[in-house]
């Protein structure tokens, strides 16, 4: 029999191993444990097939409101670029046929390299949609560039990319789904994106058992502009410089005609994506791997000083 994969606070766990009574109708489990706001969300391999094959008949508005009915602990995690700038406003006509406030909070991960233009359509989406609540996670230890700078060195980005992943991506993901019991997320990922995007299911869950929503999954970028320049929504002013996917500006190039619109990130190497949306078990490794190399340094320290000290 094979077994269900589910979100949970604690990560992907066969149901055969999972002391909580489950009712076998349904696809949620019942839960005694007080920390837990939500019931678990869980899916058949075959079940999750099914959904799958179901919601790439929908529009992205009907995948949308199917999620809001379906999930507790329902986030939206958004740089604000054009396909989540299309889910946000999709949110809001939710929010207005309902007659209540946009129905799903928004979580910004603020590396602190954004460029300017990002951080004022940030502005200008706060202003556009004032009922959508949004949470905004910042690098642990960190309020400035200069200050992160100062702790973990020039051009991290350079020296180390999995590391400033890591720092100012992966680790305030992590922080913002605990400390938000985040369950499921809209991403604005599309197949037509490129790359490891190019095989994208509408509903996927993660190896940490985190269920992501792609409801534009099947739409190209000019039907995401058309949906933006129809509906007047706001978007980031770098899209008329020639920039269609948009990062930190020490990584994000302009997209010469022809270029996939993710071939302005990370131009020149072999990179596609930032690290939310890579295995987390990768990170459980890089942090082991980490681990090791501050305890060998530490180690190197202490004989140097026991030989200093010993021809002293």
């Amino acid at each position: 029999m094979t077994s269900p994969v589910y979100a949970s606070s604690s990560g992907t766990t066969p149901l055969s191993s999972h002391s909580e009574l489950v009712d076998s109708e349904s696809s949620y489990s019942s839960s005694s444990r007080s920390s837990n706001d939500f019931a678990d969300v869980f899916f058949t391999p075959l079940h999750l097939r099914h959904i799958n094959a179901q919601l790439a008949q929908l529009e992205p508005i009907d995948i949308i409101r199917w999620s809001v009915t379906t999930f507790p602990g329902l986030y939206q995690t958004t740089a604000f670029g054009l396909t989540g700038l299309v889910t946000i406003d999709m949110l809001s006509k939710i929010a207005a046929e309902r007659k209540s406030p946009h129905p799903v909070d928004l979580i910004f991960l603020d590396t602190l390299f954004h460029f300017q233009e990002t951080l004022d359509l940030v502005t200008a989406v706060q202003k556009r949609y004032p009922t959508a609540n949004i949470h905004v996670y910042k690098p642990r230890g960190s309020r400035s560039s200069d200050e992160f700078i100062r702790t973990h060195g020039e051009r991290l980005w350079e020296t180390n990319d999995t590391l400033y992943d890591y720092l100012a991506k992966v680790e305030p993901a992590q922080r913002a789904y605990a400390e938000l019991k985040v369950r499921a997320v809209f991403t604005g990922r599309r197949k037509s994106q490129g790359g490891a995007r190019g095989h994208l299911d509408v509903v996927e869950v993660d190896d940490a058992g985190l269920i992501k929503i792609n409801p534009l999954a099947g739409w190209t970028f000019q039907q995401v502009k058309a949906y933006i320049d129809g509906h007047d929504v706001p978007y980031n002013a770098l899209l008329d410089r020639g920039y269609k996917s948009v990062g930190d500006w020490h990584s994000t190039s302009p997209v010469k005609e022809g270029e996939d619109e993710r071939a302005g990130r990370w131009k020149g190497t072999a990179k596609t994506e930032c690290g939310i949306h890579n295995p987390r078990s990768k990170y459980a490794q890089f942090l082991m791997e980490q681990e090791l190399l501050k305890q060998e340094k530490a180690l190197d320290e202490a004989f140097q000083g026991i030989e200093i000290s010993a021809r002293s």
